[in-house]
């Protein structure tokens, strides 16, 4: 099982953000502690979703450019006669 964790600079800064959001939106502001419990529930509770919402888009990402690297990077095989023939009748 994945845990989905963040830095120490990252959960400061959310932190932060989320006093900022409660003094502007909320009637009430909201101290260290409890913006720092709701940061911890949040990324509990709702990180595994927007982790695996990205995982997702990764892997479809990664399937679509495999599933064109036959049309980018094909190479037709034996090439040398053909291209020798094509040649030799454009010098006719």
């Amino acid at each position: 099982m994945i845990t989905v964790e963040i830095s120490k600079h990252v959960r400061t800064t959310a932190i932060a953000s989320i006093q900022r959001y409660f003094e502007e939106n909320m009637s009430e502001p909201i101290g260290d502690l409890p913006a720092g419990l709701l940061l911890n529930f949040m990324v509990e509770e709702i990180g595994p979703v927007i982790y695996n919402a990205a995982i997702a888009d990764a892997q479809t990402r990664m399937q679509q450019r495999v599933s064109d690297l036959n049309g980018d990077l094909y190479a037709d095989e034996f090439q040398y006669w053909p291209k020798i023939d094509a040649k030799r009748k454009s010098r006719r």
